[in-house]
Formats: C-alpha cells, sequence, structure tokens
C-alpha cells in the first residue's frame, strides 16, 4: 500500500509547502483537493498547461505521486449537471496533464446520509463523462459518502453502471460511523471496484460526529488496513483531514507527522 494526505487538510499552504512536508515525513503522494486559497484548481495558474509538464517532472524528481484529484462535483442534483459535467471534464483534462489515475466525484452532498436522491441522474452524469474518462485513461471514482457510504446502494450501482471507468472511493470512515458497517462487511461487497481509500478517525458525542487524530477515535481503521493489506492492495490510503471545513482542528504539521506513526503502529500490531 501507499500512504498520503489530501490538501483539504491544510488550507493556505503553498505547493512548495505541501510537497517539501510529503517528502520529509515519508509520505509517497498527495491527494490534491484545493491548494492555498483555491479550491477549483482546473481554473489556477499553478495547475495550467504550462505549468502541469513541470510539475510532473518535480514529483517524479522526489518519488511523490498525485493519486486522486477531489472535485466538488454533485452529480445526484438534476438543476447542477451542466455544472456538474463541465467540472467532470476540467478535472479529468487536468489529471490526464498531472499523470493522475483519478478523479473524485460525490454522488451525495454530505458524509452523512440526507434525503434520497436521483439515480438516474448520478448513472446519466457518470455515463456522460465516462468516454472522456476512457479517452484520457483516467477513472472516475465515486465515494462512499452519505446515501452511498451503504454498502449495498454502492454495489448496486456499480452493477447498473457496468463500466470499467467507473469505480469506488472507499471512505472508510463513512460506512462505519454512518451504517454501522465492520470493514469486512463494506469490503466485502466492494472489493472489485475500490480503486482509491480516504481514512479519518473520529468518536461521536451525541449528535455530533467529532474528528479525532488517528487512533483516537473509535474508527476501526486497522481493521480496514489490515484486509487492503492482506488481499494484496496497491493503491493509496490518503488521510483527509477536513481541516478546510473545520477550522478548530489541530494544524496540519502536527497531523500529517502524527498519521505515518499511527499507521506504522498499526501495521506492526499485526506482525507481532
Amino acid at each position: 500500500m501507499k500512504y498520503g494526505f489530501s490538501t483539504i487538510g491544510c488550507p493556505g499552504w503553498l505547493w512548495k509547502e505541501v510537497i517539501a512536508t510529503a517528502k520529509d515525513l515519508g509520505y509517497d503522494g498527495i491527494e490534491l483537493r484545493g491548494l492555498a486559497n483555491k479550491i477549483y484548481l482546473p481554473s489556477t495558474r499553478s495547475f495550467s498547461l504550462e505549468n502541469c509538464h513541470q510539475i510532473r517532472l518535480q514529483l517524479e524528481e522526489l518519488g511523490l505521486e498525485i493519486p486522486c484529484l477531489s472535485t466538488a462535483a454533485l452529480i445526484y442534483d438534476q438543476g447542477q449537471q451542466a455544472a456538474a459535467q463541465t467540472e467532470m471534464r476540467d478535472y479529468i483534462n487536468l489529471a490526464a496533464l498531472l499523470g493522475t489515475p483519478y478523479i473524485r466525484v460525490l454522488a451525495d452532498k454530505e458524509a452523512a446520509p440526507g434525503q434520497a436522491v436521483d439515480e438516474a441522474v448520478v448513472i446519466e452524469n457518470l455515463q456522460a463523462l465516462s468516454p472522456l474518462a476512457e479517452d484520457k485513461e483516467v477513472m472516475i471514482l465515486v465515494e462512499t459518502n452519505g446515501l452511498y457510504a451503504d454498502s449495498r446502494k454502492m454495489a448496486a450501482l456499480m452493477e447498473k453502471l457496468a463500466d470499467p471507468n467507473i469505480g469506488v472511493l472507499w471512505d472508510i470512515h463513512h460506512p462505519f460511523r454512518f451504517f454501522g458497517e465492520a470493514p469486512a462487511e463494506t469490503y466485502g461487497r466492494l472489493q472489485s471496484w475500490i480503486c482509491h481509500a480516504h481514512v479519518k478517525d473520529s468518536l461521536r458525542e451525541g449528535d455530533r460526529v467529532v474528528y479525532k487524530m488517528m487512533g483516537y477515535g473509535d474508527v476501526p481503521v486497522k481493521e480496514a488496513l489490515w484486509l487492503l493489506q492482506d488481499n494484496g492492495y496497491k493503491g493509496f490510503v490518503v488521510l483527509e483531514w477536513l481541516k478546510r471545513w473545520v477550522a478548530d482542528l489541530e494544524d496540519p504539521g502536527i497531523v500529517f507527522a502524527h498519521f505515518p506513526y499511527a499507521v506504522k503502529r498499526m501495521m506492526k500490531r499485526k506482525e507481532g
């Protein structure tokens, strides 16, 4: 397995700070969800056509990858179909320039499940962009988020699509936290579609979900990592620290340094 962190955890950081931290702390890659004060990467100068080639060379020299670009494309909203498809198109094109294999989309707005979504719209949006994804050698990943954190619902969606250009991003947190699924249950249903994984820890405090540094919550992260390792998963597990949205969370410098240590402890316990 490879490990990375998402830039959602370090709002305000410049690119040079992001890559220096990843290199110094021994990460394998960086997932991009905005940079500094910009959230929509395709419109930024840093990721313009002329700069992407230089970024690829820089990452290659440092031994780092960009495994995934996380979009904010809400593919369930019939009133936002044009905007969602434009965003997906922009991110697929950017991923191709960066040599990034995946983009992430959301089939429900919030992490916690809300009202029913129109799955016909979800399917229509995914099918509309699948040919471009195939042409650019980029896969579209639907995150286990909101109603689609229910692995039964996600598996049914993947079976309906039956599309090799569309897969699953397993956010390990959400199926456990919102549907009470053990990692083995989620993985057992979605294994054949999982291409990328997000990880975070939390506790429930009354009606609130409170995010914690890795190992300080009760999400069964260790079990999920063991499952991935035992089944030969070669992709990324990315720390998604939601600092951009929750300002009072611990600073990224502390959290990013702690995560590799926490993961090593989890994996060593299995070996010992």
